[in-house]
């Protein structure tokens, strides 16, 4: 029997083959799918003469490093000295005495405000006054008509429960000049003198500037309104509001460094004597403040400065700056591996201090690294591989 081979089946046959065996070429064979970037050239490259005289071979060196963060502030008024003069009364403004940044001693006075309510508790004081007064000699005839047999115990009692209430109605009515302002002084005068007087003065009730006053000549204020806000400026506060993100470390006590950019050159040198237990849920930041003597007044409330909080110090590992290769969002190292060939591995490296970085790990004890140098290194690699494209 005699088969014939029909060409039309036969050549697509041959080229499928073809094709096939051509991809099976193209695929990677097991060892080298197994095989490192470092091996195939991707990422080592073997220095020239003239480049290897280029670059400075060494190993990590120890050192004592302190960690800093820098931070900007601002100068604040002490919390602590801040006092708020507010009117005792409801009334009009009829004289201010002070401005913004005026320096007040306490006693000063401040503002004067003409008030119909406190004139009114003026004359309730005055009338229970006598109302007292008349119901103490109600009491003292009582007593004589006792005694005399006109009257009977019970009519004495009664006039003394009159006088009770009466006197409690008084020292009401004393108790409510207080508030609304009046010195035990003023009260004292008020009773000898049986005269209203519907003014009332405001004084400073401390030795300070005047950080802020709202007020205005003429305006009607309500009782408690704030008139004016003063600040003992001999002692102020240094604040930062620290990223939540750093804020970690933050401890009272940490050493702080300052400079406000309105006095420059100026090196302020203390520590945190506040750390905020809490974080600004808008701000996401946490508050710290330093104290500042300011006998002089130098600092001023709102100057900004910036606050530089430094750790203890710690031995670490670290490389020049020079030595860091970046590759994308990672960082590298040249690591050596015979006299004249490099590999470059990926490091994890801490904070920057200067020229130099706290290596944390990627290398083992002994291995040596381009220190300087890596730049060009890492040109010669990328052309190289390149070229071997």
């Amino acid at each position: 029997m005699i088969f014939r081979i029909r060409r039309d089946l036969l050549l697509p046959s041959l080229l499928s083959g073809v094709l096939w065996l051509g991809a099976c070429s193209d695929a990677p064979r097991p060892e080298e799918a197994m095989t490192p970037p470092a091996a195939n050239g991707l990422m080592s490259i073997t220095a020239g003469p003239d480049l290897l005289a280029e670059l400075k071979i060494g190993e990590p060196r120890l050192t004592s490093v302190t960690g800093t963060l820098r931070v900007y502030g601002r100068v604040e008024a002490d919390e602590t000295r801040l006092a708020r003069v507010s009117s005792p009364v409801t009334g009009r403004v009829i004289e201010l005495e002070v401005v913004e940044g005026q320096r007040v001693k306490r006693g000063d006075l401040i503002a004067v405000i003409r008030s119909t309510e406190l004139a009114n508790a003026q004359s309730n004081y005055l009338k229970a006054d006598s109302q007292r007064q008349l119901a103490q000699r109600a009491v003292d005839r009582a007593k004589r008509l006792l005694d005399a047999g006109v009257i009977g115990e019970a009519e004495l009692q009664r006039r003394e429960g009159e006088y009770i209430q009466i006197a409690a109605e008084f020292s009401a009515s004393r108790d409510e000049l207080r508030v609304l302002g009046m010195t035990d002084l003023a009260v004292a005068r008020l009773q000898e003198t049986r005269v209203v007087n519907a003014v009332s003065q405001v004084v400073a009730s401390i030795d300070g500037t005047v950080m802020d006053r709202p007020v205005t000549l003429g305006q009607v204020v309500q009782a408690a309104e704030s008139i004016c806000i003063l600040a003992d400026l001999s002692h102020v506060w240094l604040v930062a509001d620290v990223p939540e993100q750093t804020a970690g470390s933050l401890s009272v006590g940490k050493a702080v460094e300052s400079e406000i950019a309105a006095l420059p050159g100026e090196i302020i040198r203390g520590t945190l004597t506040f750390v905020s237990a809490i974080v600004n849920p808008e701000t996401r930041t946490v508050r710290a403040r330093m104290d500042l003597p300011n006998p002089e007044g130098r600092y001023k409330p709102a100057m900004l400065a910036t606050l530089t909080l430094q750790d203890l110090a710690e031995t670490q590992q670290v490389i020049p700056a020079t030595a860091v290769v970046r590759e994308g969002n990672e960082e590298y190292l040249f690591v050596q591996i015979t006299e004249n060939r490099f590999l470059l591995r990926k490091v994890r490296l801490g904070g920057e201090f200067g020229s130099v970085r706290v290596l944390l790990e990627g290398l083992q004890e002994g291995e040596k690294i381009v220190l300087d140098g890596a730049f060009h290194l890492n040109n010669e690699r990328k052309r190289a591989a390149l070229q071997g494209s």
